[in-house]
């Protein structure tokens, strides 16, 4: 048991440098020996978790996306209107990301498919969302709810890619959504979301 303890915490701490590496310079410029080199992991301590760089990758965005669904799950069983869901759901990330190296690592590599076998996700989730929210008569009359979603979802993609870290993402993607609701949602539905 304390060989199997060890293993998953020198696993996670793979992780944790490699996601701190990737964050500061990127996947590309995030070399094997400086993620050894932050981690404090031998080269045959990382082969034993990860044949290479593009696996850990892979992990972090494996990570992210569980974080991700894990958030989904929980926002959309609330039984909140979809534009509510929406918001909070997209602030919970932000907050979140905010402060997890390890899940902004991940998002940073599936927006730019670095690891092409996985997709990011969010703008399939605002589609869906932004759906519901025509259907049930939350959006202004004649806005398009997969147009939104696009914009939305490439406003707080840039939240994060503009801003170069986490930073300040929770009040940038407030911003976005003044912005946004201001332009999509129907007044009955801002002033009822107070």
């Amino acid at each position: 048991m304390p060989q199997q303890r060890r293993a998953k915490i020198t696993r996670r701490t793979i992780l944790a440098a490699a996601a701190e590496e990737f964050d500061a310079v990127g996947y590309e410029a995030t070399t094997l020996s400086t993620v050894l080199r932050r981690s404090g992991i031998t080269k045959g301590a990382f082969y034993f978790h990860f044949s290479s760089k593009e696996a850990v990758a892979e992990a972090l965005v494996r990570q992210y996306e569980q974080a991700r669904d894990e958030m989904w799950r929980r926002w959309t069983g609330r039984g909140l209107d979809p534009l509510s869901t929406a918001v909070g759901l997209t602030r919970e990330a932000a907050r979140r990301l905010e402060h997890d190296v390890t899940l902004r690592a991940g998002l940073l590599l599936a927006c730019r498919h670095i690891c092409t076998d996985v997709g990011d996700g969010w703008e399939e989730m605002l589609d869906e969302l932004l759906r519901r929210s025509a259907e049930q008569g939350q959006l202004r009359s004649g806005v398009d709810p997969g147009e939104a979603a696009r914009v939305l979802f490439s406003a707080l993609v840039g939240t994060h890619t503009i801003g170069m870290n986490a930073a300040g993402m929770p009040e940038r993607v407030e911003a976005v959504w003044r912005v946004v609701l201001g332009g999509v949602a129907r007044e009955d539905w801002l002033l009822a979301s107070g």
